[in-house]
């Protein structure tokens, strides 16, 4: 069930429903003390887990709660009517119409809840529901630094005892060019146990600099479920990246995020993020290699703020034929997003601020007898965003965006800046 309005206006209602009706008055007053609140609160958990399974699109989870807590406790309203809306989406008919009038028969609910009933009785129970998103994405821009051309011309070969002063030739030092690019999103859900499919289309043209066009397709599932109060979600992609229109980067990736039962301040979560990445390059095989990560994510809500921290190790196994042999390192990232102004044009405007910082080392020398040490590449990424959605549909977005390449060789030495515009629109 996807969240909605309705879901929210309705969750309340449930609730009370669930707690006045598990157990009848009478039953409750037949009870010892001790032995009156216990179901209760297994009941109550138990419906929490059944809800938290919908708001993931766990349906066939929250079914089975559902199904044993309705057998446990018949006067558990909440569940029932959830269940009967449950077994409607899945497209099972006359499961769903029997228990809607079990519902309306056994607690008479209130017009609120006759609505829904009525709601999904219109709908037809016919095929289970499924629910897609779709995004298209205009932008347009300028970038300093096209080609991450070195920032010093001037580089050293050889060693300590000869060196070799060189200068490089203009078409590999930094270019300039605007350009424009597209983009388009699209999630569906997948089978009933929260899993979604998502396909995504990027291209980007520059006006002057065409070799350095791309174009890229990415899709892959993802799929979350639970071991007793562990959350994982789990991510299968699989991309394609052309160069200049040609095939460039091939690469799969696997991914686990799992969220353990801590305690922690309200609006705060800690999970743990690893992943195996193989990438392939069809024009250069010695760059083929195999990408190791995990990393802490951290995420709060603070007033109108939400919080991203990330921190991890990485991995990267290359061939042997490979410059500078393996490399390992660490990354870290924040990120901030909050609102600014609550009426900006009639609409809100959001602010979003980023920084990412890569650290690679090489465990090889780069070049025996041309680059005699280990290559050591730490990269900064600053990104600043303003967004104002226009209506529920469209969405403008400013960003800029500084990228600080400091390497110990200066050939790879780079910095870039980005501005662009772009346009989203959601039908």
């Amino acid at each position: 069930m996807k969240l909605t309005p309705l879901w929210l206006a309705t969750f309340g209602m449930k609730v009370a429903l669930a707690t006045l009706f598990c157990f009848p008055p009478q039953a409750a007053a037949a009870l010892p003390p001790n032995e009156t609140d216990v179901p209760l609160i297994d009941s109550q958990a138990d419906y929490l887990e059944a809800l938290l399974a919908i708001h993931e699109k766990r349906q066939l989870d929250a079914k089975k709660v559902l199904k044993k807590l309705v057998a446990l406790e018949p006067q558990h309203a909440g569940a029932l009517l959830d269940l009967a809306i449950i077994h409607c989406e899945l497209g099972d008919r006359q499961e769903a119409e029997r228990l809607f009038q079990l519902m309306v028969s056994r607690f008479s609910p209130p017009p609120v809840i006759l609505e829904i009933i009525d709601r999904h009785r219109d709908s037809g129970c016919n095929s289970p529901k499924v629910d897609s998103q779709f995004a298209i994405r205009f932008e347009t821009g300028i970038d300093s630094n096209v080609n991450q051309g070195a920032s010093n011309p001037k580089f050293t070969l050889g060693n300590a005892g000869s060196p070799i002063n060189l200068e490089l030739l203009p078409e590999y030092l930094p270019k300039q060019d605007h350009f424009s690019a597209f983009s388009i999103d699209y999630v569906r859900d997948m089978f009933s146990n929260g899993s979604n499919g998502f396909l995504q289309l990027r291209t980007r043209h520059y006006n002057q600099l065409s070799k350095f066009d791309t174009n890229a397709i990415a899709f892959g599932f993802e799929s979350p479920w639970r071991i007793n109060q562990w959350a994982l979600r789990s991510t299968v992609m699989t991309s394609l990246l052309t160069l200049d229109q040609k095939l460039y980067q091939k690469q799969s990736m696997l991914q686990l995020l799992v969220t353990p039962p801590l305690s922690l301040p309200p609006n705060m979560q800690l999970s743990i993020l690893g992943s195996v990445t193989r990438a392939l390059y069809p024009s250069s095989k010695s760059f083929d290699a195999n990408t190791s990560e995990i990393r802490s994510l951290l995420t709060a809500q603070t007033g109108a703020a939400q919080w991203k921290a990330t921190a991890g190790w990485m991995l990267d196994q290359g061939k042997d034929s490979r410059l500078g042999g393996d490399r390992n390192g660490w990354a870290a990232s924040l990120q901030v997003k909050t609102r600014l102004a609550d009426q900006m044009f009639g609409s809100v405007l959001f602010g979003e601020f980023s920084w990412n910082r890569q650290l690679w080392q090489s465990k090889k020398i780069y070049a025996p007898g041309l680059i005699d040490y280990a290559r050591r590449q730490d990269t900064e990424v600053f990104r600043l965003a303003l967004s104002l959605p226009v209506n529920q549909h469209h969405t403008i977005q400013g960003e800029i965006r500084n990228v600080l390449n400091r390497e110990n060789i200066s050939l790879f030495n780079y910095n870039s800046r980005l501005f662009q515009l772009s346009w989203q629109w959601i039908p």
